[in-house]
């Protein structure tokens, strides 16, 4: 997983009419924070507030949307951790990203993994953020945590992964994420 980044990659900008295809889905990019603690490499997670209009009191990765100052999803990824966790990009190194996430809310998601090096100290945006906590990456690499479920929307049956950890329902765009760096991880094994 010691992939290093060359170069930035450009994010392509959405179109004016905001129309979802392919190619105009909103870019967005998060960090997939898995954490060195001594005992164990953990995943850092956070729940959204249940005011926000996308994915209310949902868990997922510190990121969000790319802005038209944004040459890079890396960039995407470590500006928005720092303002939605407060986490310092000096304590991530970049390890890579895994393949896009297209979500059925109209999302274009890169995820950017980072190795995170304590200590650091988070400050969360009252706003966004509920809460932060780390989750053992173990347990995400565990295949029979990796349930499948499915549920209507917009008129049609949408399967989804989910993850549930204690009191938290990991589920959608996080979970699928979290079986995407398991595949990459099992394909180096």
């Amino acid at each position: 997983m010691r992939r290093q980044f060359t170069e930035a990659r450009p994010i392509e900008p959405v179109h004016e009419d905001g129309s979802p295809s392919v190619t105009s889905l909103r870019p967005a990019a998060v960090l997939v924070p898995v954490v060195a603690r001594a005992e164990a490499l953990t995943v850092l997670l956070t729940r959204r507030t249940d005011h926000l209009h996308h994915h209310p009191g949902q868990i997922s990765f510190p990121g969000g949307r790319v802005e038209e100052t944004d040459v890079s999803a890396v960039m995407t990824a470590l500006r928005e951790t720092e303002e939605e966790i407060g986490l310092d990009p000096d304590c991530v190194e970049l390890l890579g990203e895994l393949p896009e996430y297209r979500t059925g809310t109209g999302f274009r998601i890169t995820p950017v993994v980072g190795l995170v090096h304590p200590p650091f100290d988070l400050s969360l945006d009252s706003f966004e953020v509920a809460e932060a906590f780390e989750v053992p990456l173990s347990h995400f690499l565990d295949p029979a945590r990796h349930q499948k479920h499915q549920a209507e929307y917009q008129g049609r049956m949408r399967e989804y992964y989910a993850m549930p950890y204690g009191d938290y329902f990991i589920w959608g765009a996080t979970a699928g994420i979290l079986v995407s760096l398991y595949r990459f991880l099992g394909e180096g094994r």
